[in-house]
């Protein structure tokens, strides 16, 4: 239990407070000032700020660095003093990022959480591919997805119900209740039974020990669709435009004519879509089969962002609204998007990357699976609102174009047939 309260914990960074007017007015007066006196400027544009880039994306930073780092903690000392460690970082970053007072003391609150981040997902979904029944292997994995979904649904309705809390109260309250799930990561054990799980922790880790080299092991030529895949999943999953929904899905609300509370309540409904998909898809993954998911949600986002792009192409100007039909559309087609991420991509890149390796590079081939993904999300996170600005509505195209031409055709074409042979020498993955 204690680790699907890690991966709970690291899903309330979600976005929502950096659309709140008393925490833009505070941190960010540049942005503040332009979202409300100048109607000058383009829809696209009113929040492209590399202030506000540089706080967003920090986060990834943190997160890729101790990611890394994390690796040869958990190999050497065991799964769990990585999640625990993650767990202590995460605390100090939400008090910090509660009770800022400048830029300064929020943008170290923010690096905190992503050290918390960074060695809750090394650790999680490791410690969930050795713990869990071979046959019930992908429905445990995708406990990992649901939480970060469920956690990301309790943020968004955390905001949602702060944002309404005059002065500053409201901000510093939707920062400071990731320090919850903190507490209780640091103190839950779980079940009372622990000596089989003892004896399967003590055996994988003594196993992991053995192990000298193991990034130099994973560079051997009998590994190398294994590290291609811990490389190209995550860059595709993060080049799905999924955490530009995630953490600016308030913003873009706003940039189509939203208010602060209506882009909020979206973000919720988006919440509710996502919890609720991927614990469908994890009652359907073993049936489907990895590919068959992968292909099934990588088609519906590029159909949905192809929608997006077009209704606000033709609908949306650099200034003023959509009308309220078209917004309600558009809301719809992020939700089934979401959805989609939520049924295939979200929970599958965890799950492949953790359970098709063997013991002696599995360490090494999740911490390169995370560090590529937090790079991806830096370069993303840096970039979205400087493209939103300059490609306007064609940012959705570029989105759809990499997950359907690039992220699907890779899983198409690259794993045919080598999913299925390399599962078959990692049945028991503690072997």
């Amino acid at each position: 239990m204690n680790t699907y309260y890690s991966v709970l914990m690291a899903s309330f960074c979600e976005g929502g407070v950096s659309s709140m007017e008393p925490f833009l007015k505070k941190f960010f007066p540049g942005v503040y000032k332009e979202m409300k006196e100048d109607t000058k400027i383009s829809n696209y544009c009113k929040f492209d700020s590399q202030l506000l880039t540089s706080f967003a994306s920090s986060i990834y930073v943190t997160s890729l660095i101790a990611s890394l780092l994390a690796a040869s903690m958990t190999r050497d000392y065991g799964r769990k003093p990585s999640i625990i460690i993650g767990g202590v970082a995460f605390l100090v970053g939400a008090i910090l990022g509660g009770a800022a007072q400048n830029i300064y003391m929020l943008t170290i609150g923010r690096l905190l959480l992503g050290v918390g981040i960074g060695f809750a997902n090394q650790s999680v979904p490791l410690y969930l591919s050795e713990m869990a029944p071979s046959k019930f292997r992908g429905a445990f994995n995708y406990g990992f997805q649901f939480c970060v979904a469920f956690g990301g649904l309790v943020a968004m309705l955390v905001n949602y119900g702060t944002q309404k809390i005059k002065g500053d109260w409201g901000w510093r309250i939707s920062l400071a209740t990731a320090a919850l799930l903190a507490l209780v990561l640091v103190k839950i054990r779980g079940s009372d039974d622990v000596e089989e799980e003892f004896d399967d922790l003590v055996s994988a880790s003594e196993a992991s020990k053995a192990i000298k080299h193991p990034f130099k092991n994973i560079l051997q030529r009998k590994y190398r669709p294994h590290l291609v895949m811990s490389v190209a999943i995550p860059f595709f999953q993060q080049l799905t435009g999924i955490n530009v929904i995630s953490f600016y899905a308030p913003i873009l609300f706003m940039t189509i004519g939203s208010g602060v509370s209506a882009s909020l309540l979206s973000s919720v409904f988006l919440g509710i879509v996502g919890t609720s998909v991927t614990f469908l898809s994890s009652l359907l993954v073993d049936k489907l089969g990895r590919r068959v998911v992968f292909f099934i949600g990588g088609i519906t986002m590029f159909i949905t962002q192809m929608m997006i792009g077009g209704i606000m192409a033709a609908k949306l100007g650099d200034h003023g609204t959509l009308s309220k039909g078209y917004s309600f559309l558009v809301l719809i087609l992020i939700c089934i998007y979401t959805g989609a991420f939520a049924f295939s991509w979200g929970p599958l890149a965890w799950l492949v990357a953790s359970e098709i390796s063997p013991l002696e590079i599995r360490s090494a081939a999740q911490s390169i699976n995370v560090a590529v993904g937090f790079f991806s999300s830096t370069l993303i996170s840096q970039t979205f609102l400087a493209m939103l600005c300059h490609l306007k509505y064609a940012t959705f195209f570029f989105f759809g174009t990499w997950v359907a031409f690039y992220g699907t055709a890779f899983v198409y074409f690259f794993t045919a047939g080598r999913l299925r042979k390399m599962y078959s020498g990692v049945d028991n993955p503690r072997k």
